[in-house]
């Protein structure tokens, strides 16, 4: 068979149309920086919760308050921006982070092998932690120092599951849920609680004669600010902006404020 020139125009065109889907894979994808995006609007958007007291909740006011508020106004201060905050729940809040909703989730997150698959943390900014607490009077500095004494705990929770193999000769006195675990500690059926330090801060905040100061932890879960993957320059002024606050001492402030305690120096 003779292949004629006229032919080859015809395959050419094929050539093409069949290579330009490879080719447009292969070219690279402009990549838009949050960090950049968010100087030029001016605005940091950032997801909180509004039903996770003192992280978040609405004020007397019926403004949002409490930690992560706070340090949701402390980045937006780092980056010369406004402030807009989300209002978000559990289910929801990494889902406004992936559909860029929001450009920052501060929300107590704790981080997880899980959601470090999907997005990005940036160094821990608030302590989150399941111990023991209890009055100044009672010295407890560890698991070995509550042989008898009797312990508050909700029954199949973490720090319970926890504190029952750490202390197997303490008394742990079990309830079926937190109110009733806290119920006991406050009308002195026990003498210390075992709980996350957010429900010793609502205690404090209610009940301050009883004041559960912290005398151990049993897990440290903290809080860390979530962003999306391949964003080192916003990660970057994040990490830097936390750390800032640790050194001088507004994260310790803020802590005082909200949780009733000093801000851990192993943070």
């Amino acid at each position: 068979m003779i292949r004629t020139t006229a032919h080859r125009p015809r395959r050419a065109w094929l050539s093409a149309l069949l290579l330009s889907p490879l080719l447009a894979l292969a070219a690279p994808v402009a990549h838009a920086d949050a960090l950049a995006n968010i100087t030029k609007a001016g605005v940091l958007k950032v997801a909180v919760p509004e039903d996770y007291p003192p992280f978040g909740s609405v004020g007397p006011d019926l403004k949002p308050q409490g930690y992560d508020i706070d340090t949701a106004a402390l980045l937006a201060k780092s980056m010369n921006v406004k402030l807009e905050l989300v209002p978000v729940n559990s289910a929801n809040r990494i889902a406004y982070l992936q559909t860029n909703k929001v450009d920052l989730v501060i929300s107590s997150l704790g981080k997880t092998p899980e959601r470090e698959k999907v997005i990005g943390f940036s160094t821990a900014y608030a302590p989150y932690y399941q111990g023991v607490f209890g009055p100044a009077d009672i010295k407890v500095n560890g698991p070995a120092d509550l042989t008898g004494k009797t312990v508050g705990a909700t029954r199949g929770a973490l720090e319970e599951i926890a504190l029952t193999q750490m202390a197997p000769n303490a008394t742990i006195k079990r309830f079926e849920d937190n109110n009733a675990t806290i119920s006991a500690f406050l009308s002195g059926q026990v003498q210390l609680i075992a709980a996350g330090n957010i429900v010793a801060s609502a205690i404090l905040a209610k009940n301050p004669p009883r004041r559960p100061e912290p005398k151990f932890v049993i897990k440290n879960s903290p809080c860390f600010v979530g962003l999306n993957k391949n964003e080192p320059r916003l990660q970057q002024k994040v990490d830097a902006a936390i750390t800032q606050a640790k050194h001088d001492g507004t994260l310790d402030a803020m802590s005082k404020k909200w949780f009733g305690t000093a801000l851990p120096a192993d943070l």
